[in-house]
C-alpha cells in the first residue's frame, strides 16, 4: 500500500513539475512557431522572387551595371534617412539578443529587402543570407511588444526569426534550426530554444518551398570514396585552406567597411564609390561572373576545371560590395568562395572535384561564421548523407584554424577554441551568463 502511495507521488510529482510545464511550454511554441514560420517564410518566398527577377533583368540588360554608383546611392540614403536604427543589420540581432534594449524596428525588413534586390539589380556582389535572418528576427520581435514577453522569451522569438530566415531561404531547416542555436556564442549552443528553433526552421521552409512553390538550388556529389587513413588525412590541408580563405574574407569584408568609414563621412556616398569601383572592375575584365550570387559558378565548380583564382577574385569584390555599404547576406559567397577554392585544391589533393567542392562549399563558411555543426548539417541535407564524414571533418577543421573573429563582429567567444586563447570578449560571457541567471530568477 505505502509502495502505491510512493508511485502515485512520484508520478504527481513528475506530472506537475515536469511533463505539464514541457506541454505547456511545447503548445506555446508552437503557435509561435507556425506565426513566425510562415511569416518568414512568406518574407523570404518574396525575396527569393524578387532576387530572380533582378538577377535575370541585370544579365539581360547588362547596361544596368552603369547605374552602380546611383544604386549605391539609393541604398545609402534610404539607410541614412530611414534605417539609422537598423544599419548594423546581424550584429544588431547578436547585440539585442546579448543585451535586450528595445524591440528591432519592424522597418529593417523592408529596407534589407530593398537594399539586397537593387544591389543584385544593379550589379553587386552579395549573398541572400543576411537579408532572411534580418527579415525573420525583424518580424519575430515584434510579438515581443505585441504580446509583452519577457527578456528570456524574446531571446527566444529571435532565435527563431533567425532559424525560420536561414532555413527557408536556402531550404535547410536542419541547418537554419542550428545555425541559430550555434551563431549566438562562439563555441556554445543555447540549448533553451532548441524546440522552438526546430519548429520555426521547418514551419518556415514549408511555407516557402511547399506553400509558395520557390525552388531551392541542387548540388550533387557524384563519387564519394571510401574514408580510409590517407584520405582522412588529405581532409586536414583542405580543412585548413578553407578555414585561412573564410578568416580572410572576413577580414577584408572589415577592411573596407573601416576604410570607407573613415575616409567618407557622409554615409550615402560610400556605396556611390564602390559602385564605381564594381562597375570599373566588371566593365574591365568583360565579365560578370564575381557580382551578383554566382549560383552557375557554384555549380560549375562541382563539374568543371576553374581558374584558380576565382576565389580570390569573389573574396575581393564581395568585400568590397558589402564594405562599401552595399545590402545583402555573405553566405552564398562564402559558397562561391569555398566551392571554386576546393576546385582549384583538386589538381592538388588526390580527392573527386565535387567533393572537394562540397567540403569547402560549408567548410569556408563555417570558417567564416564559426558555426561548424550547422554547415555540417547543411552539407548533408545539400549533398547527402553519404557525403557527411568528408563535409563534418572539413567543417570542423575549417572552424579551427580560422580563428576566433568572424564575418559578425558582434559575436560572443563562448568557448575559445584552444586554452591559450585569451579574449576581453571572453570576460563579456560571464557578463551575459550573470544577466541571463538574474533575468530568470526575476522571472522565477
Amino acid at each position: 500500500m505505502l509502495k502505491r502511495i510512493s508511485t502515485a507521488l512520484k508520478l504527481n510529482k513528475f506530472l506537475n513539475a515536469e511533463f505539464a510545464p514541457s506541454l505547456l511550454f511545447t503548445a506555446k511554441w508552437l503557435v509561435m512557431a507556425i506565426i513566425v514560420g510562415m511569416l518568414a517564410g512568406s518574407a523570404s518566398a518574396i525575396f527569393l522572387i524578387s532576387l530572380t527577377w533582378a538577377t535575370d533583368f541585370r544579365e539581360n540588360n547588362l547596361w544596368i551595371i552603369a547605374l552602380l554608383p546611383l544604386g549605391g546611392f539609393l541604398i545609402g540614403w534610404a539607410y541614412h534617412r530611414f534605417g539609422e536604427s537598423v544599419v548594423k543589420g546581424n550584429n544588431q540581432l547578436l547585440e539585442e539578443f546579448y543585451n535586450p534594449l528595445k524591440v528591432i524596428p519592424l522597418r529593417m525588413a523592408p529596407l534589407v529587402l530593398f537594399g539586397t534586390v537593387m544591389t543584385h539589380l544593379v550589379g553587386g556582389s552579395a549573398g541572400r543570407e543576411g537579408t532572411a535572418v534580418q527579415m525573420g528576427g525583424a518580424i519575430a520581435d515584434q510579438f515581443t511588444k505585441w504580446f509583452r514577453f519577457d527578456a528570456p522569451d524574446r531571446k527566444i522569438l529571435i532565435t527563431m526569426g533567425v532559424a525560420a530566415g536561414f532555413a527557408s531561404v536556402f531550404g535547410t531547416p536542419l541547418a537554419g534550426a542550428v545555425f541559430a542555436l550555434e551563431w549566438l556564442l562562439v563555441g556554445r549552443i543555447r540549448y533553451e530554444s532548441i524546440l522552438p528553433a526546430f519548429l520555426a526552421a521547418y514551419i518556415a521552409n514549408y511555407t516557402c518551398a511547399t506553400l509558395w512553390m520557390v525552388p531551392h538550388t541542387h548540388y550533387i556529389i557524384p563519387e564519394i570514396p571510401n574514408l580510409d587513413l590517407i584520405n582522412l588525412l588529405w581532409i586536414m590541408p583542405a580543412g585548413i585552406c578553407f578555414g585561412l580563405a573564410g578568416r580572410v574574407f572576413a577580414k577584408a569584408i572589415h577592411f573596407w567597411g573601416i576604410l570607407f568609414t573613415k575616409k567618407i563621412t557622409y554615409p550615402p556616398l560610400r556605396p556611390v564609390v564602390g559602385g564605381i569601383l564594381i562597375a570599373l572592375f566588371v566593365y574591365l575584365t568583360g565579365t560578370t561572373k564575381y557580382i551578383g550570387l554566382g549560383i552557375p559558378t557554384i555549380l560549375d565548380a562541382f563539374s568543371e576545371d576553374l581558374p584558380w583564382y576565382d576565389f580570390l577574385v569573389k573574396i575581393g569584390t564581395t568585400s568590397l560590395t558589402l564594405g562599401a555599404g552595399f545590402k545583402g547576406g555573405e553566405v552564398t559567397p562564402l559558397f562561391y568562395t569555398g566551392a571554386t577554392l576546393g576546385n582549384a585544391l583538386s589538381g592538388i589533393i588526390p580527392l573527386p572535384v565535387a567533393l572537394l567542392a562540397g567540403m569547402g562549399f560549408v567548410g569556408v563558411f563555417s570558417g567564416a561564421t564559426n558555426t561548424p555543426l550547422a554547415c555540417t548539417l547543411m552539407g548533408i541535407e545539400l549533398f547527402g548523407a553519404t557525403s557527411g564524414t568528408y563535409i563534418g571533418l572539413a567543417c570542423v577543421v575549417a572552424y579551427m584554424f580560422s580563428g576566433h573573429a568572424g564575418i559578425y563582429n558582434s559575436q560572443i567567444i563562448g568557448s575559445p577554441k584552444h586554452r591559450k586563447h585569451i579574449s576581453a570578449k571572453g570576460k563579456m560571457l560571464g557578463m551575459l551568463d550573470k544577466k541571463t541567471s538574474n533575468d530568470k530568477t526575476r522571472n522565477d
